[in-house]
């Protein structure tokens, strides 16, 4: 989501903080705007709607002068996006400036008591009141990292705040409340950098080397200056942080030559299939070791209940997991979106492992509900991409996908990356519990083996999918079907669809189309049908069937082989023979390149589709 970096050193500031800002773009936003601090020049502020590139399109407005300042990228929540909208807000002053991730839930009670103080507003955003309750405290005689402390024992609900003083044009003050999303914090050569995500602090070191870097927890400030960086507690109280080190080659963000980076980034999944499986199988034995899930076969056969929570395309995978874990562990096993789950009062107790999906691992409901899980003496795992992230500080058990950064918005890579480490999570937890045999094991072990490979061979029919897209693109509404396990990926190709080309897709368990669907079917409205050889190959068949007999258009994605469905629908995609429980991510493929081409056809922003976020960080 929302993107802030700040910036204090002995270079100027503006070149390094409009860096950063363009390194976050892929979170998705809406205006932009940086905040400039100079020993003569005081406090500058720079805004825009759109994207980052339009700060350095006005010649006749030099730069902002300084060598402390902060940027931020909006993605509008209260306030429609405009330029008085846009961060950095500032006091009534002009001499504090703030950038700010969250929502200020109990704003409009502090914005009417400001106001009875004398207070006046500049703009329609809950973010502006954090401006002036800083401004408030430092009229009291306070400092602004204490005043910051004070601001936030007043507002309500998670925040990552970075602000700068006029009159201090050394240093940056960042906080973090809650489960907002991340604050770190570096220190190289004299300079200082804050950023919300890691490849903002690229433009301080280059693109070679490890840098120490700090993550904010709850109630924590980092006062940051050209000396170095300083970490108090909630009561101000000075503590020792352990700073980690991050390789900043896995931050780099590029897209190698290919146009978008979503299309970069499918056709990296053989080697994020790769990455999630590397020192994760004995192949010899014909067993998954699973070496970063610390739980003993003893533990694992204790377990007598799987919940899986995710949001978007996590919780998509979440529920292909529950087949898995059912199917490969023989344990009962739910799945649910963690913005409902957190909501709920859920039976968890020490025999429930639950498994909390993300990419981020920034994600505010899934955070919240694994701070909930916490609490329950539940087993908690999370798959995700993020080392350092929330999640994985708050995860009994973290499963890294180590695909790499993902740039574009709507996931693709990752998606693959968790149905594989889904797939091993279901394979340990069957293997511990005795539910798999030697055989069997083996045998999947195998099929894992031939993984890369096959989704390598699916990506190679890009050029017929790219073909079917040119046939479709015109279309304002789609059907997808699919059963079984493959339910959930008919989910997520219209949810693909939805997201990068803005056409109406609707996805549906294939047994639900005659209870209400099936009167949607006419000519102009496509149905896109995940048909596999699988155990529901011709309960599938008979739905295709159905289609057909209403003169509904056909798009069959099938196993390679098929003679009888392909002569049946009207456009077939092939995909490689594989084991049912492997066959969600060879039949995502097609999904993601189908949505990619019709989005590029219709002149859609694939990488940064219009009011989407990478990380919602936000409620």
């Amino acid at each position: 989501m929302c993107g802030i970096v700040g910036y204090v050193g002995d270079r100027p500031a503006w070149p390094i903080v409009v860096e950063g800002l363009r390194r976050l773009e892929y979170r998705g936003y809406d205006s932009a705007g940086v905040a400039v601090l100079g020993a003569e020049s005081g406090l500058q502020l720079r805004k825009t709607v759109g994207r980052v590139l339009g700060l350095l399109h006005d010649p006749d407005c030099p730069a902002p002068h300084g060598s402390a300042g902060l940027g931020h990228t909006r993605w509008a929540t209260h306030g429609r996006p405009s330029e008085a909208n846009a961060h950095p807000h500032t006091d009534c002053t002009g001499q504090i400036a703030i950038a700010h991730n969250g929502i200020v839930e109990n704003h409009a009670e502090l914005r009417a008591d400001l106001r009875r103080k004398g207070h006046s507003f500049k703009s329609e955003t809950d973010t502006e009141v954090i401006s002036h309750l800083i401004e408030d405290a430092m009229n009291g005689g306070l400092a602004l990292p204490s005043a910051m402390l004070k601001m936030s024992s007043q507002v309500q609900g998670p925040q990552a705040i970075v602000a700068v003083h006029d009159g201090d044009n050394d240093s940056l003050c960042a906080l973090k409340l809650g489960n907002a999303g991340g604050v770190a914090v570096a220190h190289h050569d004299g300079q200082g950098i804050v950023s919300s995500d890691l490849p903002a602090l690229l433009p301080i070191v280059g693109r070679r080397g490890h840098l120490p870097v700090g993550f904010l927890e709850d109630g924590e400030v980092a006062i940051v200056t050209r000396e170095g960086i300083a970490f108090l507690d909630r009561h101000g109280q000075r503590i020792d942080k352990p700073m980690l080190h991050v390789d900043l080659d896995d931050v780099l963000v590029e897209r190698g030559g290919y146009r978008h980076f979503m299309l970069k980034e499918i056709m990296e999944q053989p080697q994020a299939v790769t990455a999630a499986l590397r020192d994760r199988l004995d192949f010899a034995q014909g067993l998954v070791t699973l070496p970063d899930l610390t739980l003993t076969d003893r533990e694992l056969a204790q377990i007598r209940r799987v919940v899986l929570i995710g949001c978007g395309t996590s919780l998509n995978a979440a529920h292909v997991g529950r087949h898995l874990v059912e199917r490969l562990a023989g344990v009962p096993a739910e799945a649910e979106s963690a913005s409902e789950f957190r909501y709920r009062e859920p039976f968890l107790d020490a025999s429930t492992l639950v498994v909390a999906v993300g990419q981020s691992g920034e994600t505010a409901d899934t955070v919240a509900a694994m701070e909930a899980v916490r609490e329950t003496g539940a087993g908690l795992v999370t798959i995700c991409n993020a080392r350092n992230s929330q999640a994985a500080r708050l995860a009994d058990h973290t499963l890294l996908m180590g695909c790499g950064v993902e740039v574009g918005v709507a996931s693709t890579k990752t998606f693959l990356a968790s149905l594989t480490l889904l797939n091993l999570l279901a394979m340990r937890l069957g293997m511990a519990r005795g539910h798999l045999g030697s055989g069997t094991s083996r045998d999947l072990v195998d099929g894992l083996a031939r993984l890369p490979g096959n989704v390598a061979q699916a990506l190679e029919d890009a050029g017929e999918v790219e073909r079917l897209a040119r046939h479709y693109y015109g279309r304002n509404n789609f059907l997808y079907l699919g059963r079984g396990i493959n339910a959930p990926i008919a989910t997520e190709g219209a949810l693909k669809l939805k997201e990068v080309s803005y056409i109406h897709a609707e996805a549906y368990a294939a047994g639900e189309m005659k209870h209400g669907p099936i009167a949607l079917i006419d000519h102009a409205m496509p149905t896109l049908a995940l048909a596999p050889r699988d155990g529901l190959y011709d309960k599938m068949a008979n739905n295709i069937q159905e289609v057909k007999a209403r003169d509904g258009e056909v798009v069959a994605v099938l196993t390679r082989s098929d003679d009888m469905l392909s002569e049946l629908v009207d456009h077939s995609i092939l995909i490689p023979e594989t084991a049912p429980n492997l066959t969600p991510l060879l039949a995502t493929v097609p999904l993601q390149l189908l949505a990619y081409h019709i989005a590029v056809r219709r002149g859609c922003d694939v990488d940064q589709p219009r009011n989407l976020a990478k990380s919602v960080t936000v409620e």
